[in-house]
């Protein structure tokens, strides 16, 4: 036993404070056999952004005081079930933005102009073969409608607002912001050329982009999502990507992760990305330190920096 707080460490990635949590903490590894003798030890929890812990995890660690994710998400955690037995939960939100917003533009872009499809033929030799290359799409001057107008969202609209024709947006209540308000889903997509996802996944927005709002959305319409698979019918999108009912999507999450539909998979019609919105060196080394820090001051008795329970 350790005077060391002992924590499980609930993701295989912790970059650029990995050293510091080891110093810090005893840390028991992603993955390994956590026996009856270790887990009462166990005070922390350290998960990713597609980490599941349920009330029954949690009750596999009786002395079980924190969860501190590596992430801004926390749908994939039991909120009742850690205020019922009297555990914190902190994020990492704010640090992560400006690298997700970048990539919500990345996956767009990418889609519009075929980057992946001409970069296959340039290595194919199909330009050297004079190969018919297919002209691509503009990304300019359309009507942009964002879903979610938190931090994320809201980068992501001031990136695309000098290059679009219109930003619009939907979320709860409306924003003191310049931008055109929807109060739902289904008119915000029948008036935008584009329609990007950055709301939290929650019960409310499982399942919000339905064939509906796809059809509203139509057949020049491209989907972008880097917040939540659990917002997107995936059966209901491989069908208006097969029928043209919508023109192509950009996805960086998924409803199963990491299983992706093959009706995806096998699409030229969609960019698709392993949910690495957050995924650089950069940002991913400031959420470390983040975890890190709420850890600390859970410990030392004082406010967790970022809670949010």
């Amino acid at each position: 036993m350790t005077d060391k707080p002992v924590i499980l460490l609930r993701t295989p990635l912790f970059y650029g404070a990995r050293d510091k949590l080891d110093a810090l903490f005893t840390v028991y590894e992603y993955g390994m056999k956590i026996t009856p003798e270790i887990a009462p030890q166990i005070k922390a929890l350290v998960g990713d952004g597609q980490a599941r812990i349920t009330a029954e995890d949690m009750d596999q660690f009786p002395n079980l005081e924190i969860i501190a994710q590596y992430a801004v998400g926390f749908d994939g955690i039991d909120l009742e079930g850690a205020k019922k037995r009297n555990i914190r939960v902190s994020n990492t939100p704010g640090v992560l933005t400006e690298d997700v917003a970048d990539m919500a533009v990345a996956l767009f872009l990418t889609l519009k102009r075929n980057i992946i499809q001409n970069d296959k033929l340039i290595r194919a030799g199909g330009w050297v073969n004079k190969e018919e290359i297919p002209l691509s799409h503009s990304a300019s001057n359309l009507d942009v409608g964002v879903f979610g107008l938190g931090r994320i969202g809201e980068a992501i609209a001031e990136r695309l607002a000098p290059m679009s024709k219109s930003i619009s947006y939907c979320t709860r209540h409306k924003k003191d912001v310049a931008w055109a308000y929807y109060d739902n889903i289904a008119d915000l997509a029948k008036a935008v050329d584009v329609l990007v996802l950055a709301a939290p996944g929650t019960a409310e927005t499982k399942g919000l982009v339905n064939k509906d709002v796809l059809e509203a959305l139509g057949s020049k319409g491209v989907l972008i999502n880097i917040a939540r698979g659990s917002l997107v019918d995936e059966d209901a999108l491989i069908e208006a990507l097969e029928k043209g009912i919508i023109a192509g999507a950009g996805l960086d999450v998924f409803a199963h992760e990491p299983k992706v539909p093959a009706g995806l998979t096998q699409s030229s019609k969609v960019v698709l990305q392993p949910h690495l919105g957050s995924a650089t060196v950069e940002t991913r080394t400031t959420m470390a330190h983040l975890v890190i820090d709420n850890l600390l001051a859970f410990f030392a008795g004082k406010p967790l920096i970022t809670p949010v329970i």
